[in-house]
């Protein structure tokens, strides 16, 4: 059975408080300071769209905070990966998204990606999982992770294309 992976991202601070507190101790052990400016970038990753360029969420971060630069959102992306909340997806033909890392949630999925509008569809199907691994098995290997991605056409620009 396909389920489709819905992230619930208006929640607030309460729902990522596990998030935050990992970032939080990543910084301290690494000896960073935890900014306002990180803050508000994590505020802004949390509760945003699933699937965030660089340049959307630096949109998003001043509206509230016009002096967050580029550069300051782009090291602070990397340092979620680093940490393990954040990933980045390179989705063909399209800039750099990140999105709530599968460790940092907890939820393995899978991603759709309309060639046409860019829309990213999650979802998650427990066959292909085990299949996957029936296969790796068979063959002697060992994941450590995948991803799986497929490209195509949404519901909306097949209509528009029928």
């Amino acid at each position: 059975m396909v389920q489709l992976v819905a992230r619930q991202k208006s929640k607030g601070v309460e729902g990522f408080e596990a998030l935050y507190e990992r970032l939080e101790s990543y910084l301290s052990r690494k000896g960073l300071r935890s900014t306002s400016q990180r803050r508000a970038i994590a505020q802004a990753f949390f509760e945003g769209p699933t699937h965030v360029s660089i340049e959307e969420l630096l949109s998003a971060v001043r509206k509230d905070d016009p002096r967050i630069g580029y550069a300051t959102v782009y090291r602070t992306l990397k340092l979620f990966a680093e940490c393990g909340i954040a990933q980045e997806r390179k989705f063909v033909d399209c800039p750099s998204r990140y999105e709530l890392s599968d460790e940092g949630t907890g939820h393995h999925h899978d991603h759709l990606i309309c060639t046409e509008c860019g829309k990213i569809i999650e979802f998650h199907n427990e066959q292909i999982e085990t299949l996957q691994d029936e296969v790796a098995r068979k063959l002697g290997f060992k994941p450590l992770r995948h991803r799986h991605e497929i490209y195509g056409h949404c519901r909306q620009c097949v209509g528009k294309t029928a």
